[in-house]
């Protein structure tokens, strides 16, 4: 694409940008609109998101009004000192024109629809045994301190402990401001390699945890069919195998078209048990349609960075060297400890970046 070519696309995302938000806009004065709390927050939402690019374009708009009189001055000024005030306009202008398209490059690629939503999350132990397991709690504690200095809320929908202090598998539920967004760059495996606990010769394991994040669905997501489930219930059971509960108040839910079952029994009440089970059941098929419809798109127009390879190796935490390594962005840092910690703001913005950048390569 030409020089001319690149503005001129440029100027048309723009104009069709400002145009969206002021029809955002409008229908958020509608009186019908606004007794719609559903819709009202949709919208709401959006025009939050908008409002930054929107700023950002207004500003490319003005700097290029004040190339075009620049080059006016240039073309019909007679004073030279009006000449060289003109010139030194139009270079500022253009650096700075230049930077500013930059930016909207960046800002202007679509955005994921559902990086707004609340996430779900599902970690489960891999290769490794009881070692995997305390692994998979260690990722789930990580997790933990992120979400609480990020001022989310998460809440346990399933899990299943072991007797040393690790998870088989847990499920949670996370709550705040661009969750999803945020948490689906951990979607993948990963692996740890430490001397484990039950390891009285000093050698060093590897083993692996695979973490699965999913987009909280609304009920205006996806459809279920009430006919198409079967709910079966039963009495809990603790590490072991063992019963913690002398009533039928685990459930288990049965999608019979997928044959996706979901497993809920951290309640005591059956009620509670069915309403998680149930939550986690449709984030499950929202995924289901949502891979079917990226299966649609070009793979140029895939980003495996943002989409979640759950199968590839994505991270890696060595702990006699205090190193964690993003596999897909080549990111490697000596700060392990601070990020069991929770500390993870650094690795995900670095993903964020590099998933824009190959966002903003496919557009091209």
């Amino acid at each position: 694409m030409d020089y001319m070519a690149e503005k001129n696309h440029m100027m048309d995302k723009i104009e069709r940008l400002l145009a969206q938000i002021q029809e955002i806009e409008k229908d958020l004065e509608n009186p019908d609109i606004l007794k719609n709390t559903q819709e009202l927050t949709r919208l709401s939402i959006e025009h939050k998101s908008l409002t930054p690019v929107v700023q950002k374009a207004k500003l490319y708009q003005s700097v290029m009004e004040q190339i075009q009189e620049a080059r006016e001055i240039l073309d019909s000024a007679s004073e030279a000192d009006m000449k060289e005030l003109a010139r030194e306009d139009l270079e500022e202008n253009e650096s700075r024109l230049e930077v500013l398209e930059q930016e909207l490059k960046l800002m202007l690629i679509p955005k994921d629809p559902n990086d707004s939503k609340n996430a779900i999350m599902e970690i489960r132990a891999g290769t490794g045994g009881e070692e995997a397991a305390l692994f998979a709690g260690d990722l789930y504690r990580m997790y933990s301190k992120y979400i609480e200095k990020q001022g989310w809320k998460a809440e346990t929908l399933s899990s299943n402990p072991t007797g040393l202090g690790g998870f088989k598998e847990v499920t949670f539920a996370v709550s705040g401001e661009m969750a999803y967004g945020r948490m689906k760059y951990e979607s993948g495996v990963h692996r740890v390699q430490r001397v484990p606990a039950t390891e009285t010769s000093g050698r060093v394991h590897t083993s692996a945890a695979s973490v699965v994040v999913l987009t909280e669905a609304a009920d205006m997501d996806i459809e279920i069919d009430p006919n198409d489930l079967r709910v079966d219930v039963f009495r809990s059971s603790g590490p072991g195998g063992q019963s913690v509960n002398t009533t039928d108040s685990a459930v288990r839910i049965t999608h019979q078209p997928t044959g996706l079952v979901v497993t809920c029994q951290d309640e005591k009440s059956q009620h509670k048990n069915k309403a998680k089970a149930f939550k986690v059941l449709r984030a499950r098929l929202y995924d289901l349609k949502q891979k079917a419809e990226e299966e649609k798109l070009a793979k140029s127009r895939r980003s495996m960075i943002g989409s979640g390879d759950r199968s590839a190796k994505i991270r890696t935490y060595n702990y006699p060297q205090g190193r964690v390594t993003d596999h897909r962005i080549n990111l490697t840092l000596y700060r392990l400890q601070e990020i069991l910690t929770g500390d993870l703001d650094e690795t995900i913005e670095k993903l964020q970046v590099a998933d824009r950048n190959e966002r903003l390569k496919a557009e091209k």
